[in-house]
């Protein structure tokens, strides 16, 4: 059996699962900066590579599990996901399912 990876789920909290998941994050103090993206983000790829970053690291399986966790898109690799949730809209709804407005 393979070591299980710590995802984070819908409700915030981790839980173990036998599938990564397919979307990366940085959980910081100010819940206003949670952010979701690709497991290749070059913005997240280079934080860690500087030594920052990794103690706030988290994965998600999906998105639905990374916005449902109060998380917002990255703008660098995901520029058209980050672009509607900046653009705001009433939280929650199909159209903009993000619980984090923008600033």
């Amino acid at each position: 059996m393979s070591k299980p990876f710590h995802l984070i789920g819908p409700d915030g909290g981790e839980y173990l699962s036998d599938e990564k998941g397919e979307l990366g994050g940085h959980r910081h103090n100010n819940k206003r900066y949670n952010v979701y993206g690709r497991m290749d983000c070059p913005a997240a790829l280079n934080a860690l590579a500087k030594g920052g970053y990794k103690p706030g690291r988290v994965f998600f399986r999906d998105e639905a599990d990374a916005i449902a966790a109060g998380f917002r898109p990255c703008s660098r690799c995901m520029p058209e996901r980050y672009r509607q949730w900046n653009a705001g809209g009433a939280p929650g709804t199909p159209e903009y399912p993000w619980r984090v407005p923008p600033k």
